[in-house]
């Protein structure tokens, strides 16, 4: 319900006439605002509230809330959002846009689209592809960029902060059990202390930054084909003010739990693959406990007061509950390493079956044809000249490959490496680093008849790889005795495949 005070401005936006239609008008309500879809707009009202979080308790402060909406999203989201608008009294006392009369209310006009745009009714239809969800991690990539820094607060103060609100939120619902909270909440203040050093150095170094704050997929639309980031929070800076991986662990949180854990595990890594942020890896698994946390609480309290349909939001409240604690356990870090010639299905396999390795959202796919565009400047479709597949030029990537999966290790985390790996030094430098880390390490040796291979880099469309034909018969005879890894044929379905290298994985390593 809204208040009182709102009722002309609802009965004003409800009105077909209002927007020069007849159709009725459709009314979406949310806790904090109500939007009116008329015609190819759609117009968001805040509500009139004074919430711990938010002020909407007078038009003028909406206004101001509904030209910040306007500003902020307008850098995701510059053809969805219009303009803030002024409802104001005529002189016939009567409600209109932007006139000279007294405020009353403000109102953020938009570009309307339809609700099955939205990536979670994109998911619900099983249409959320790859291209997708490999576009919405660009736009991320873009946005983090340049956000804008904070330092004003540590890191692990702000999470500190999360927790806190957390706690009195699980407080003040009766779906959980006691005891059962006060285990929760220690195994997060647990990984808080853990990760403490960590977080603030990166908001020292600058990775705490005004952020979306809301960024799942319900917040993301496909517009013209292209995935836009909408409905960030605007209304309170600090709420959005965030690590970088702690915005994008949402989105990454709202896909694992919606059983979408290869694009969770994708986005994650192209997210990565752009940021140079391979250090704060480790963090990922606690920032989405968090995520799971905050929904947890929040639906166990809208439970309360939801009668007939409270069992329903029980259930989804519980079902975030059990991913957090999911999401804080621990494992060992794990180094595979994933080689084979051109056309061997490497990094098909690897995406595969990161998914399935580590804590969620799943290993780090460190791949030389990515970091070999990256060091040229270029994206990872842009062909490369010859002059960039010199041994020296090799050589590098694969150090850099090395470093890589050095950080990552070190901070815990999972990691495949997926390179050809047809040299021994190649070899060795990776073995070495899982001997530096104490772990034990795992490679997988892809084979298939060579006839098999020419065809596949022969027909191969699009991807990372420059390699060609005659880049793969160098290969093989630069191949000088057997590869020491465990070997897995790869003529059949990729997913068999998988299910044999999972098999190969088991068995352990060196």
């Amino acid at each position: 319900m809204v208040a009182e005070n709102q009722h002309e401005t609802v009965a004003f936006l409800s009105d077909p006439g209002t927007h020069g239609i007849t159709n009725k008008i459709e009314i979406i309500e949310t806790h904090i605002s109500c939007i009116f879809l008329a015609g190819d707009r759609a117009w968001k009202m805040k509500r009139e509230v004074k919430l711990p979080y938010v002020d909407f308790s007078r038009p003028e402060l909406r206004l101001e809330s509904c030209r910040k909406e306007v500003e902020l999203n307008s850098l995701t989201a510059p053809s969805l959002y219009l303009a803030a608008r002024r409802i104001t009294r005529g002189t016939d006392c009567a409600l209109e846009f932007d006139g000279e009369g007294t405020l009353v209310d403000g109102v953020v006009e938009m570009r309307r689209f339809e609700q099955d745009c939205l990536l979670d009714r994109v998911a619900l239809a099983g249409r959320l592809t790859q291209d997708i969800m490999d576009a919405t991690a660009c736009k991320i990539v873009h946005f983090h960029r340049v956000a804008p820094v904070d330092r004003t607060k540590s890191g692990s103060a702000r999470m500190a902060d999360v927790l806190d609100i957390n706690e009195a939120g699980f407080a003040q619902s009766r779906v959980f059990d006691h005891d059962e909270l006060q285990r929760f909440h220690g195994a997060m203040r647990v990984a808080l202390s853990d990760h403490a050093e960590l977080l603030d150095r990166r908001s020292q170094a600058g990775r705490v930054r005004r952020c979306h704050g809301d960024l799942h997929l319900r917040n993301i639309c496909l517009l013209d084909g292209e995935p836009l980031l909408f409905d960030c929070i605007e209304f309170n800076d600090e709420i959005a003010t965030v690590d970088v991986l702690y915005d994008l662990a949402f989105l990454l949180m709202d896909l694992w739990r919606r059983g979408l854990a290869g694009l969770a595990n994708l986005v994650m890594n192209r997210y990565f693959d752009q940021m140079d942020d391979e250090g704060g890896f480790s963090l990922l698994p606690f920032f989405m406990a968090v995520r799971a946390a905050v929904r947890a609480h929040v639906l166990a309290t809208q439970a309360a007061g939801e009668g007939s349909q409270a069992g329903e939001a029980i259930k989804e409240a519980q079902s975030y509950f059990r991913l957090a604690e999911t999401l804080l356990s621990r494992q060992r870090p794990r180094l595979v390493a994933i080689g084979g010639f051109s056309g061997s299905g490497k990094t098909t396999i690897a995406e595969r079956l990161a998914p399935h390795l580590g804590v969620p959202p799943g290993a780090r796919i460190i791949e030389s044809d990515r970091i070999r565009k990256a060091m040229h400047g270029v994206s990872a479709e842009t062909r490369l000249p010859q002059e960039a597949y010199l041994p020296e030029v090799s050589q590098k990537v694969y150090r850099e490959m090395a470093l890589r999966a050095d950080l990552i290790l070190a901070g815990g985390g999972t990691v495949i490496a997926n390179a050809v790996f047809d040299r021994l030094d190649d070899r060795a430098m990776i073995e070495e680093i899982a001997t530096k880390n104490g772990i034990s390490f795992q490679g997988v040796w892809l084979t298939a008849e060579a006839d098999v291979l020419r065809r596949r880099v022969a027909t191969r469309k699009g991807g990372p790889s420059d390699a060609t034909v005659e880049i793969l018969a160098r290969q093989m005879d630069r191949m000088a005795g057997a590869v020491e890894w465990d070997s897995v044929d790869v003529e059949g379905p990729p997913d068999a495949i998988v299910v044999s290298v999972l098999e190969v994985l088991e068995r352990g390593g060196r």
